[in-house]
């Protein structure tokens, strides 16, 4: 028969514990951090993972992007542009990548090249759809319109990030 000693076994549990939001991450398959975008146009973010843990805020703006940075079950942890972070059910958020055009306002051309045709200029807070990246220039949809914006103009990609 084993006899435990309570200051063993305590921390060992607490070890566990600790360790259960990121054991629930690699259950997924999906790489954290990710970015995804809000699904729906009212979006409960919340200080923890479950409905029984208070709201922090509401979204009110479908296709935000964010970045998923914790799982655990069905709730994801984002942060958003401004860096504020909480947790969300996964059923409110969509893995289409968005942006958000940050800094002033920029142009986007009709080629990966700036020497090519201005499709538009985008306002800073303007949202759009990422298409593709090299790594240096991506491929949006704003309103429409498809063009190039360099990557480091805008919220929802990450340093030299391919997406084809």
């Amino acid at each position: 028969m084993h006899r435990f000693n309570r200051a063993t076994v305590i921390p060992f549990f607490l070890i566990i514990t600790l360790l259960m939001p990121s054991i629930a991450a690699a259950q997924t398959g999906l790489p954290v951090p990710r970015f995804a975008s809000l699904a729906s146009s009212e979006v409960n973010v919340r200080v923890g993972p479950g409905k029984r843990y208070p709201i922090s805020w509401t979204y009110v703006r479908a296709g935000w992007p964010v970045e998923i940075i914790a799982e655990y079950d069905h709730w994801r942890q984002i942060r958003d542009i401004a860096g504020d972070t909480g947790w969300v059910h996964k059923s409110l958020l969509s893995g289409r990548r968005m942006i958000v055009v940050t800094g002033d306002r920029h142009p986007v051309y009709e080629d990966a090249d700036e020497d090519s045709v201005v499709v538009l200029l985008a306002e800073p807070g303007v949202q759009g759809r990422l298409l593709e990246c090299d790594g240096a220039w991506c491929q949006v949809e704003i309103a429409g319109n498809k063009g190039w914006l360099r990557a480091r103009q805008f919220y929802g990609v990450y340093e030299n990030e391919k997406i084809r």
